[in-house]
């Protein structure tokens, strides 16, 4: 009998995919888990502090009816920032998720209702970053998240807190909801991650090293 000779070497058998195997960019690791958590806390008190600059605010906007979704981004931004650094699904709704948790224990106006709207407006920047498979962060990229973020809150503000309203309104909601989410949440947030990136606090992150390597070219 002739024994059977195993050709595969230590390195094919290294390099052979697992079956079911996770690819590793989407990944959860313990420093995005703590990341996301410190800018979900950090991005919930804002938003606590938002809601105290509200009323004046929206007094002002309520002149027009509608123009009052322009304050909204105030309180979507904390997912377009955790979904920009951590780069992972799931990033953007948990942070934002996490924002509305702690808002709402400081004491939100809205009380635990902000649970519900942290989940849609997280939604809406998730949906965002899925479809570019969570593999593109260009600045569109970012500023079209923000705009869903913006049109998730619309939606269900629109459901929840302004039923029956016109269609003047209801559109007008709408528009300027996508604008505060697209400027406020998306483009603002894309420069904070640059800017963190050139001061080396995301080295850790792919966010970081691309941003650094693109601006050195």
């Amino acid at each position: 009998m002739h024994a059977t000779i195993n050709k595969e070497t230590p390195s094919t058998i290294s390099a052979s995919p697992r079956l079911g195997a996770t690819p590793s960019r989407y990944r959860w690791r313990v420093v995005d888990i703590v990341v996301a958590s410190v800018i979900g806390v950090a991005s919930g008190v804002i938003f606590w502090a938002w809601g105290l600059a509200y009323g004046p605010l929206d007094a002002i906007l309520s002149v027009t009816p509608g123009l009052s979704a322009l304050l909204g981004g105030g309180w979507l931004f904390a997912a377009v920032l955790g979904g920009l650094i951590v780069r992972k699904p799931g990033a953007a709704l948990f942070t934002e998720f996490v924002a509305a948790i702690v808002s709402a224990l400081i004491g939100s106006q809205w009380g635990f209702g902000a649970l519900m709207s942290g989940l849609i407006q997280g939604l809406g920047a998730e949906i965002v970053f899925a479809l570019f498979l969570y593999s593109s962060w260009r600045l569109y990229v970012g500023v079209l998240a923000g705009a869903g973020a913006g049109l998730a809150m619309s939606i269900n503000d629109l459901i929840v807190w302004y039923p029956g309203v016109d269609a003047v309104f209801q559109t007008t909601y709408v528009v300027c909801g996508i604008i505060s989410g697209a400027v406020i949440a998306g483009l603002l947030p894309v420069f904070a991650v640059r800017g963190l990136a050139r001061a080396g606090a995301l080295s850790r992150f792919a966010a970081g090293r691309q941003n650094v390597v693109a601006e050195s070219r």
